[in-house]
């Protein structure tokens, strides 16, 4: 049972959250109940005023990675899902060569569409 609690011990945030997660990512890391998080926060927010912890939360937002989506289709999606997390920047540049390969996929098919040989086929084998 303990090898259970302690299994996952990251902090993430949660898909499942209200505003960015934060909250709901806390309590599932410390295992204390979210809206005794929320009251925390708000508690800090009136003690402390607007910025800081507003400021806090938003560096959270940036520096907390969201929760890895437990359901993937395939393991491209893992990979790629992984990689964007990691280094988004290969991540982005995995996107290009995906689009590019398409780009060139669709170029190739104009080719042969636009092609007088095709014209030339398609009246050859309707019998026109």
């Amino acid at each position: 049972m303990s090898n259970l609690l302690f299994r996952d011990r990251s902090l993430y945030r949660s898909r499942h959250g209200w505003i960015f997660g934060i909250c709901q990512g806390l309590a599932d890391y410390t295992h204390i109940s979210v809206t005794g998080i929320r009251i925390i926060f708000i508690v800090f927010f009136i003690l402390s005023g607007f910025f800081p912890i507003v400021l806090i939360y938003l560096l959270a937002v940036i520096f907390i990675s969201p929760e890895p989506m437990v359901n993937f289709e395939s393991d491209e999606e893992k990979e790629f899902y992984n990689s964007y997390i990691t280094v988004r920047k290969m991540s982005v540049s995995r996107l290009k060569r995906k689009f590019d390969s398409l780009e060139n996929r669709i170029r190739r098919m104009e080719s042969i569409i636009t092609a007088r040989e095709y014209d030339w086929d398609r009246r050859f084998e309707s019998g026109a």
